[in-house]
C-alpha cells in the first residue's frame, strides 16, 4: 500500500499550513485555552461573601439564589461545557468575617473571581487585598463611590447605582418639589451612610440653599430599634425625612414614622425599597415614599407577565420552593448572576482573571433581566459607574408609580 500522500492531498496540506501560518497571532491566541487558579477544562470556581446570619441575613437569600442559578445552568451543561462551582460564604455583615471568609476563597479554594459580595464596610475591609492579588471582585452589592476607581483599584466594581448618583437625584426631586424643606436624617453610622450625605447637601448648596438639613441622626446596625432617632426626627419640624437604612432598621423606621403620626414627604435608599422590606414595614405604611427606581419587581400584577420575571419564578419554584415569591433581593440576586453568568459567558475559553475583569468592564448596553426597560449597565475601562439612568418613583401602598422619563446624571 502506497502511503506516499497524493499531489491533490499533499497541496491541500500545504495551502492548509500557509493559512494558519498567515494568520493574524490575536486569531491564534483566541483559539488558545488559557487558565488561572478557578478554572479548568471542566470547572470555573467562583466566591462571594454575604450575610448569612446576623443583622444583615435578609440579603443572605442572595447567595442561595446564586447557588440555585449555577445549579440550573450545571443541569443544562454550565457555561461553555465548564461546570460552575459556586461558594457563598457568611460574613455575618462583619468586616474581620468578611476579611477571614475572603482569604480562605481566594488562598484555599482558589476561586477565579469574586462577584456579588454585600455591603460597603466588609467590602472595603478586603478591598485592597484583592486588588493585590488581581483577583476580580465584581458586580458588590454596595453603590460606593470609592468602586469607582479603575486607576488604583481596577479589580473592584459595584453592582448597584452608586450612592452619589442616587443622592444627587433625590436632592434635585426635594428642590424642585419643596424648595423651602426642613430635612431631617437617618443614616447608617458607616460608609454606606455616609456616602450618601455630601453629595445630597451639595445640592441643596448649589441650590441656593433654602432647603436645609436640620437635623441627622445615626444608628449603628447592632441597635435592636430606631425608634429613639425617629422621635428625635419627628420633634425636630423637619418636614422631608432622608432614610438611609438598610434590612430591618428600614422596615422599623418606614412603620415607626406613622405610628408617630410624623407626615414627612419621605426619601428611600434604592438598596431597601424591595418588597420583603416594605412588607415587614406594612404596605400602607410606605405610601407616598420616594425613591430612586432601576428594576423590576416580582410580586406584583405589572411584572407577573414579563419574561424575565417569568424565568425567575420558574427558578424559585424549582430550585427554592422556600423563597417567597415576591422577594425582591432575590429577584436582585437573580440579576446579578445572570450578569455573571453572561461575563464568563463572553471569556469563552481565555478563563484568565485579566479576561473576567477585560469582559466586565466592557459589558456597557449589557441588560439585565432585573432591570427596568431603558436602563443597561454603562461600564468602561474608564469608567466604573454602573449605570446612569435611573427613574424617580413613588409608592402608591401597592407598587411603585415610575416616572415617564428616565433622569440621567
Amino acid at each position: 500500500m502506497n502511503s506516499k500522500p497524493s499531489r491533490r492531498e499533499f497541496g491541500a496540506t500545504a495551502l492548509a499550513t500557509i493559512a494558519a501560518s498567515a494568520m493574524p497571532a490575536p486569531y491564534l491566541w483566541a483559539a488558545e485555552k488559557k487558565y488561572d487558579p478557578g478554572s479548568s477544562d471542566t470547572e470555573i470556581k467562583l466566591g462571594q461573601t454575604v450575610p448569612h446570619s446576623g443583622p444583615g441575613s435578609l440579603y443572605g437569600v442572595i447567595g442561595r439564589v446564586g447557588e440555585a442559578y449555577f445549579q440550573m445552568l450545571n443541569d443544562k451543561g454550565g457555561i461553555n461545557g465548564r461546570k460552575v462551582k459556586f461558594l457563598s460564604m457568611d460574613d455575618a455583615y462583619s468586616a474581620p468575617k468578611c476579611v477571614e471568609a475572603t482569604r480562605r476563597l481566594v488562598e484555599q479554594d482558589e476561586v477565579l473571581a469574586l462577584f456579588g459580595s454585600l455591603g460597603t464596610a466588609p467590602q472595603t475591609a478586603v478591598h485592597k487585598y484583592l486588588n493585590a492579588k488581581g483577583v476580580p471582585q465584581l458586580l458588590l452589592n454596595t453603590g460606593a463611590s470609592k468602586w469607582n476607581d479603575p486607576k488604583n483599584h481596577k479589580w473592584t466594581m459595584a453592582g448597584l447605582p452608586l450612592y452619589p448618583t442616587e443622592a444627587r437625584i433625590l436632592a434635585k426631586h426635594v428642590v424642585g418639589v419643596k424648595p423651602n424643606a426642613k430635612i431631617g436624617i437617618l443614616y447608617q453610622n458607616d460608609d454606606f451612610g455616609r456616602d450618601f450625605l455630601g453629595p445630597f447637601k451639595q445640592v441643596l448648596a448649589d441650590a441656593g440653599g433654602t432647603a436645609k438639613v436640620i437635623m441627622e441622626q445615626t444608628y449603628d446596625l447592632t441597635e435592636p430599634t430606631v425608634d429613639s432617632q425617629l422621635i428625635n426626627l419627628s420633634k425636630s419640624g423637619a418636614d422631608v425625612f432622608y432614610n438611609i437604612t438598610t434590612g430591618k432598621a428600614a422596615s422599623q423606621s418606614i412603620r415607626k414614622v406613622v405610628e408617630l403620626g410624623w407626615k414627612p414627604l419621605q426619601l428611600l435608599s434604592a438598596g431597601s425599597t424591595g418588597r420583603s422590606i416594605l412588607n415587614a414595614a406594612g404596605f400602607e405604611n410606605a405610601t407616598g415614599i420616594v425613591a430612586i427606581r432601576y428594576a423590576k419587581e416580582v410580586g406584583v400584577p405589572r411584572w407577573e407577565k414579563d419574561p424575565d420575571v417569568m424565568a425567575f419564578e420558574e427558578l424559585r419554584k424549582k430550585y427554592l420552593p422556600t423563597v417567597d415569591p415576591d422577594n425582591t433581593i432575590a429577584f436582585a440576586g437573580y440579576g446579578q448572576v445572570a450578569s455573571m453568568a453572561e461575563i464568563l459567558r463572553r471569556c469563552g475559553d481565555d478563563l484568565t482573571r485579566a479576561n473576567v475583569l477585560k469582559q466586565a468592564t466592557t459589558l456597557a448596553g449589557f441588560h439585565s433581566p432585573y432591570f427596568l426597560d431603558g436602563i443597561n449597565f454603562s461600564y468602561t475601562p474608564d469608567d466604573y459607574t454602573p449605570m446612569k439612568t435611573l427613574y424617580i418613583s413613588i409608592f402608591n401602598g401597592k407598587d411603585w408609580d415610575i416616572s415617564d422619563k428616565p433622569v440621567t446624571e
